[in-house]
Order: C-alpha cells, then sequence, then structure tokens
C-alpha cells in the first residue's frame, strides 16, 4: 500500500469518528435548556432524584449528621479518583485512536484494551455501590421499606416521562 493511499485510509477513518461525534454535539446543543437546571437527567437520575428521596425518609439528626460525616469523608478520595479517571480515560482514548489508525488492525490489542477499559468501568461501579450501600445502611429497616416504595415510584414516574417523550 502506497503512502498517499495509507494517508487517505487515516483521514477517512477520522472523518468516520469526527462526524457522530459533531452530530451528537450538535443534537445535544438543540436540545439544551429543557432541564431548567436540573442536569442531564432532570428529577430522574443521578444523586438529584437520590437526595430527593433521601429528604422524604424524615431522617434523625444523628443519621443526619453520619451521612454527612460519610459524604466528606469521601470527598477527598472521590476528587483524587475524578482526577485519576480522567487520565486513564485519556489514556484509554489515544491507545483507541492509536488502535484504528494504524496499518494492520490488532484484535489481540484491542481486546486487551476493551479488557482494561471494562476492568476500570467495574472497579468504578464496585466502588460507587459500596458507599451507596454505606449511606442506606444508616436508615432503618422502617425507612428502608419506604426508600423502596418511593424509589419505585420515582422510577414508574421517569418511566412515564420517558415513555411519553418518545412516543411523539
Amino acid at each position: 500500500m502506497n503512502k498517499t493511499m495509507t494517508q487517505t485510509m487515516k483521514a477517512t477513518v477520522a472523518m468516520v469518528l469526527a462526524v457522530p461525534m459533531l452530530l451528537g454535539s450538535a443534537s445535544a446543543l438543540a436540545e439544551g435548556g429543557k432541564s431548567h437546571g436540573k442536569g442531564h437527567y432532570g428529577d430522574c437520575g443521578g444523586h438529584r432524584a437520590e437526595r430527593g428521596i433521601m429528604q422524604s425518609l424524615e431522617l434523625t439528626d444523628a443519621q443526619k449528621e453520619q451521612m454527612r460525616s460519610l459524604r466528606e469523608s469521601n470527598k477527598a478520595e472521590m476528587r483524587e479518583n475524578m482526577a485519576q479517571g480522567r487520565e486513564a480515560m485519556k489514556a484509554n482514548r489515544d491507545k483507541m485512536q492509536d488502535l484504528l489508525l494504524a496499518d494492520n488492525f490488532d484484535e489481540n490489542a484491542v481486546r486487551e484494551l476493551a479488557k482494561q477499559m471494562s476492568e476500570q468501568q467495574i472497579e468504578r461501579r464496585v466502588s460507587m455501590m459500596k458507599k451507596r450501600h454505606d449511606m442506606l445502611n444508616i436508615l432503618t429497616p422502617e425507612q428502608k421499606a419506604q426508600y423502596k416504595t418511593l424509589k419505585a415510584e420515582k422510577q414508574a414516574e421517569c418511566m412515564a416521562k420517558w415513555q411519553e417523550k418518545h412516543s411523539e
């Protein structure tokens, strides 16, 4: 394969990768403003929905203090993990781009990178779930039952909103 053909292939791959990102960005900008400051998911996801449910549980002052203490103790760790996570994601993106732009497709290297990325995601998920478990373990059995009910109601409400939005 000559040099011009290789350059053309690399440019084509770059365009194939760039166009969906540009279209996605334009789509996101076109949707702007609909969440009214509630974040990407509004009241149907993330910590905002969780916070609303927790506020409905009428926590005791001692429980509120335990929750506050857990949040504070996790804050520094979370900041450090976020910085490391950003660095790891950038390194993974760079590796992915190198693999995509290589002259030959290296399936083993792609599989290894995909495996590493999956393992990193698993570690983040386990860590997050451990922290949520610690928070929810502060609740009494009655509060846990109420939490479960409120969570199910919120999920049903959000599903109805989603179905309404996507039935248009």
